[in-house]
């Protein structure tokens, strides 16, 4: 009985799993952030943005600091001098 047992657990198929090896992680946003830097902005917020920081002229022909590529779509943001 011991030998059909052992029979019939070796004539089973066996699962082939894919190897750790194989897999290619999938690159997300959360994984690798983008690297930036904290500003303090004219509204007295903290914004985090990725570009540099410039200066543009205004309409009255004044010069103002601004941080490039912030968060949440923001391609400008006013900073506090």
């Amino acid at each position: 009985m011991k030998a059909l047992t052992l029979a019939l657990l070796l004539s089973l198929p066996v699962p082939k799993f894919a190897s750790p090896a194989n897999h290619k992680p999938v690159e997300t946003a959360t994984r690798h952030p983008r690297k930036g830097k904290w500003y303090f902005a004219a509204t007295g917020h903290a914004v985090y943005c990725y570009g540099p920081v410039m200066y543009v002229t205004e309409a009255q022909g004044g010069i103002k600091r601004v941080a490039t590529f912030c968060q949440n779509d923001q391609p400008m943001v006013p900073l506090k001098d």
